[in-house]
């Protein structure tokens, strides 16, 4: 009958070996004449070590916590923001590079260091890691092995020496680690392991931290952020663009640049989703913008819609929401067109820049719109952004006769009043109107990095997971020589590189296989 086994707590881990070997006399004094260190290892001991890389990596959190306290000049209402500033804040943030954090040289100078370090500590540590694939410990000394938490040292029947280490290595397996048999000094033994790979889950985090940074260097380098207003009304100098407006900063002077787009950008409409219809076209009553666009290269045209939760891609550029004129206009307006000879009333719709050809033939051009009309001497204007009296200018053209100027109002004006008299034979009223800005800016962006950035988060999200939540678990079973009685005192170790209590728990259930006995606990394969 086997024994119980027994853990042993107190035996200290020791050396594989029971000697020792005396320190050599002249070793202080052949070390104490050997040359000191060239100034090239020196410096690179200093950039592959830990402690530099975890101030670096602390220094660019900081950095990077800096960029999102001070608004940074590609953010719309940098301006406003920057006119808040006092003079000494200007100065200081500006000398400093504060306001383009991202940019700055000392910002890329950190990134190109700590990316050094990250090589360099991953070379000088590699080898030693790899020795844990290439090259495994398969056996160990008693006492070391006594030493181990866990260990157990208990007495196993076989028929034969061979059928004992069959057991053990079924037992192994059945648990999922993947068993090899050696011998040494007329002992057997069992080495038993699982998720060695874990071992080099940290180089795969640095691949992951490097691929990260390279997409930063590609965007911070390469990459440009702009300013595109857009506005549909055929003869805004806003219709189309080939350029977007970067900011730039110089010290305490702010200013804007032209950055030559490899594509033109039309557009052809805008629109805005508002959650009260009788509201405002405040950020507060909006649930979209979009922007309809045409884009034409060398490539030819091609048509899409920038809204808000949907950027329009196209040769490395995106194009999102990023603001809008919140001066009010109409998209399209819906006139009451009352003859002034008895004929029936007359509903139509007209698009903004659109037109209408009336039963009789005349023809009701859609020209300007005034949100809250007033006339500045002879000339319409608007008081204000606000639909407080909104109005449309027209252009009507009766058949065989010229054009002349119309105003439609959405409010019922007196008889009396000039602007709201007949024109062309026909009383002008608005009775609807869908709401939407003068025209909208969008954000463009050339970020070369964002796709390299991407992978090398997702390398880092999977192999932190790895790393943390996996672990590499080695056992060593020493077994002696064979004897004639059938009974073998069999001592068993283990460590592992992290989450010890599943260690354990491995170990009771590996135990309770080789001495037949069923596991009470059942197998966990991410432990």
């Amino acid at each position: 009958m086997s024994a119980a086994p027994q853990t042993t707590l107190d035996a200290p881990a020791s050396p594989l070996s029971n000697t020792t070997s005396k320190p050599d006399a002249n070793a202080a004094k052949n070390a104490a004449k050997s040359p000191p260190r060239n100034i090239v290892n020196q410096v690179l001991d200093v950039l592959s070590s830990v402690r530099l890389g975890v101030v670096l990596l602390i220094t660019l959190i900081i950095l990077s916590m800096t960029g999102m306290l001070i608004m940074q000049q590609e953010v719309e209402g940098f301006a406003a923001y920057y006119a808040l500033l006092t003079p000494a804040q200007r100065s200081l943030y500006g000398s400093l590079g504060l306001f383009d954090i991202y940019h700055v040289w000392y910002f890329r100078l950190l990134l190109l260091v700590l990316s050094v370090n990250i090589i360099l500590a991953s070379i000088d540590r590699f080898p030693r890691a790899w020795t844990f694939i290439k090259s495994p410990k398969l056996d160990a000394g008693l006492a070391w092995l006594r030493g181990q938490k866990p260990s157990a040292t208990f007495e196993m029947r076989a028929t034969d020496h061979d059928e004992l280490v069959k057991r053990i290595t079924t037992a192994a397996r059945a648990e999922g680690l993947r068993a090899r048999v050696s011998e040494k000094g007329g002992r057997t033994f069992v080495f038993a392991q699982r998720g060695t790979w874990n071992r080099l889950g940290a180089y795969a985090v640095h691949v992951g931290l490097l691929t990260i940074f390279t997409g930063g260097f590609l965007t911070s380098y390469i990459g440009r952020t702009g300013q595109m207003p857009l506005s549909p009304e055929a003869n805004s100098p806003r219709k189309r663009a080939n350029t977007m407006s970067q900011t730039v900063f110089n010290l305490d002077q702010l200013g804007q640049v032209k950055v030559q787009l490899p594509f033109a950008v039309e557009c052809l409409d805008i629109k805005q989703t508002l959650i009260e219809n009788n509201g405002g076209i405040d950020a507060g009553n909006t649930l979209d913008w979009s922007t309809d666009i045409r884009i034409t290269d060398e490539y030819g045209t091609r048509e899409g819609v920038v809204s808000l939760n949907n950027p329009y891609d196209y040769r490395g550029y995106r194009l999102f929401q990023a603001s809008y004129n919140p001066t009010g206009n109409a998209r399209n307006i819906m006139l009451r067109l009352t003859p002034q000879d008895g004929r029936p009333v007359q509903q139509v719709t007209i698009p903004r820049d659109g037109e209408t050809i009336l039963s009789d033939g005349t023809r009701i051009q859609y020209a300007d719109f005034f949100p809250d009309f007033f006339l500045n001497g002879s000339r319409p204007d608007t008081r204000s952004t606000e639909y407080n009296n909104p109005a449309a200018q027209l252009i009507i053209t009766p058949p065989n006769a010229a054009p002349v100027r119309g105003f439609a109002f959405a409010s019922d004006l007196p008889d009396s009043a000039p602007v709201s008299a007949p024109v062309a034979g026909y009383k002008l009223r608005i009775t609807d109107f869908e709401k939407v800005g003068t025209d909208h800016i969008l954000s463009v962006q050339r970020d070369p990095g964002s796709t390299v950035f991407y992978v090398g988060s997702s390398i880092l999200i999977l192999t932190l997971c790895a790393v943390f939540f996996f672990s590499h678990q080695r056992f060593w079973v020493s077994i002696p020589e064979a004897n004639n009685t059938g009974i073998y005192e069999v001592t068993i170790g283990a460590n592992t590189n992290r989450n010890q209590q599943g260690l354990e728990d491995r170990f009771a259930r590996l135990t309770n296989r080789m001495r037949g006995i069923a596991p009470t606990t059942p197998r966990d394969d991410d432990d």
